[in-house]
């Protein structure tokens, strides 16, 4: 869309310059005042350009200009897909944030998690506190390169423009279509040293559910369930 939006803008201003060209070409023998009075005086021959154009006003905008209103119109009709798999899927995850000192664990099973909480237990804490604990995480399904599939959530500060991704990696489960929103529990899959950077943020599936999108898709925190009207 972004590349036939540009096309349409080259051959909107292509045509407006050949409009231009036409109209300054066509009124050149226009607008001069042919002679003068044998009494000396100038006088308007009655063709209506004493102002040196073609007689035709141009201090309006241009009529392809309006040509321009379409491309905007568009984005009214058609809404551009929401961010999803295909935007994951063609970026490395988001990187978390360097945490020292973690609090104890509550005690809750399966325990409630985000994704960017999970991979800083598993990649920093050193009390491997995560170790053989059921954890539950919420997002959708992308799928992943040479096969299986992430559970990754979008996060988003600004806009579109600055949208990043954290992904964690999921053994086990049904095979579910991109972008199906699911709750995950399971415990995490030892890949590397638990407690370092070595460590892979993944996780083992004891179940896989389908959920509805929370009201809060764009962010990493614990999902919110979107309200129903009674």
């Amino acid at each position: 869309m972004l590349i036939a939006s540009g096309v349409v803008l080259v051959l909107l201003g292509v045509a407006s310059a050949a409009l231009d060209r036409r109209g300054h070409g066509g009124g050149s023998h226009h607008g001069h005042d042919h002679g003068h009075g044998q009494d000396g005086h100038d006088h308007d021959h009655g063709n209506g350009h004493g102002n040196g154009h073609d007689g035709h006003d141009h201090s309006g905008v241009p009529r392809v200009a309006w040509l321009l209103f379409l491309p905007a119109l568009s984005l009214l009709v058609y809404a551009p897909p929401a961010l999803g798999a295909y935007t994951a899927s063609r970026e490395a995850p988001k990187a978390v944030a360097r945490q020292s000192d973690f609090d104890p664990l509550p005690a809750t099973s399966p325990l409630p998690i985000t994704l960017s909480d999970f991979t800083r237990r598993v990649q920093q804490d050193r009390e491997l506190a995560i170790k053989g604990r059921e954890v539950r995480m919420t997002g959708f399904v992308t799928p992943a390169k040479g096969g299986g599939w992430d559970l990754t959530r979008i996060i988003i500060s600004c806009c579109a423009a600055d949208a990043q991704s954290v992904k964690v990696r999921v053994h086990g489960g049904p095979a579910l279509p991109a972008n199906t929103w699911v709750a995950v529990t399971g415990t995490w899959h030892p890949q590397g040293a638990l407690g370092t950077r070595s460590a892979v943020a993944a996780l083992d599936a004891r179940t896989v559910s389908k959920v509805e999108q929370p009201v809060n898709a764009y962010t990493d925190d614990l999902p919110l369930v979107p309200s129903r009207n009674p």
